[in-house]
């Protein structure tokens, strides 16, 4: 694990390896790897250091979540973690309409953190992780960006309803953003080295909107909070689930430094027009491999991978769905002894 190959592969400087990083919430996995129990806090930091992580992926949103403040919707959630304990069934949404929906302003209803206070707490928040990560990147960033603020917002159905007032929904959007805005402008403010962009604006089939309206309201809007960031000299990393591959030229073209996607995005068309020039945050290496398939399938996704990855400077090797928990040990023990023995660049 190293600071300096994931600065490095940010910045498409040479590295000895690829760089590496993981989202892990396999709980079994973990102590299986450290030999410490889930209340221990030294498990977290043993685990990246065995598993050699360069970089950890990391939002936060501030100090006062939009629950304290306003109307949210809980779409509930599904079990994934050990045991079921991150299961709960959804709520009613408190907007009961679609006029409600496009009468909202985040703004309005949220308010903004008191600049100060909110720079101050950012600040105080990396440099304490910076510090308990000595050995790797810790990132800033913002999650609810503007899509994936909306869902927070609305809930599924109600956006997708909102969705067809093309014209009203840039407005409520534009709320959203000028709430972003405030946030970007503060973590721009702060030491952070490498920022992580997140919104989900798409789902597992492409967009859920007509691709136009993506590039007159969304990615002006990213471009908008970008620049403040890269004129801070921050590296912007953007992250969306789902397939994004339509719209890789308009997220570069907004300014973004890395590319950060799932494997159900096809990565071979983004290495061959963006490896050399961006950081690359991705693997073909598919969650649902690592659960059902055989050992030499997962090998050959990890080698598919890397026939590609050897060619770009800034390549970050990381299963893009996650490393769940219902991964047998097994296969994610011989997933990352097989990376990591074959991950060292020609000499």
């Amino acid at each position: 694990m190293s600071y300096t190959i994931g600065m490095n592969a940010l910045s498409l400087k040479p590295t000895p390896r690829l760089a590496h990083t993981e989202y892990c919430s396999h709980a079994a996995l973990k102590r299986a790897v450290t030999g410490l129990p889930d209340d221990d806090p030294r498990q977290e930091p043993e685990f990246y250091r065995r598993w050699e992580y360069d970089f950890i992926w990391s939002t936060n949103d501030g100090p006062e979540p939009w629950e304290m403040r306003g109307r949210t919707t809980d779409m509930g959630h599904a079990e994934f973690l050990e045991g079921g304990i991150d299961r709960r069934p959804p709520r009613a949404s408190p907007f009961r309409n679609v006029d409600e929906v496009l009468a909202f302003d985040a703004v309005a209803e949220y308010g903004l953190t008191d600049f100060d206070t909110l720079v101050d707490f950012y600040e105080r928040h990396y440099q304490t992780e910076q510090k308990r990560h000595a050995e790797q990147v810790f990132t800033g960033g913002y999650y609810r960006t503007l899509i994936s603020g909306a869902i927070a917002a609305f809930g599924w159905d109600l956006l997708l309803e909102v969705a067809a007032h093309r014209d009203r929904f840039a407005r409520v959007l534009d709320g959203i953003y000028r709430q972003s805005l405030h946030h970007y402008r503060a973590w721009a403010e702060t030491s952070v080295e490498a920022f992580i962009c997140h919104d989900d604006m798409v789902w597992s089939q492409g967009p859920f909107m007509h691709p136009e309206f993506y590039r007159a309201e969304i990615f002006p809007r990213y471009r908008e909070l970008w620049s403040i960031l890269k004129c801070a000299g921050k590296k912007v990393i953007f992250v969306s689930d789902g397939d994004w591959s339509l719209f890789v030229d308009d997220i570069v073209a907004a300014g973004a430094d890395a590319l950060c996607f799932e494997p159900m995005m096809p990565l071979e068309p983004v290495v061959a027009r963006y490896g050399k020039s961006h950081a690359i945050i991705a693997s073909q290496v598919d969650a649902r491999t690592l659960t059902f398939g055989r050992q030499e399938q997962i090998r050959a996704e990890i080698d598919e991978t890397l026939a590609q990855a050897m060619e770009c400077p800034g390549f970050m090797f990381a299963v893009g769905n996650h490393i769940p928990s219902n991964v047998p040990i097994d296969h994610a023990l011989y997933y990352f002894d097989y990376l990591s023995a074959h991950w060292y660049r020609p000499t």
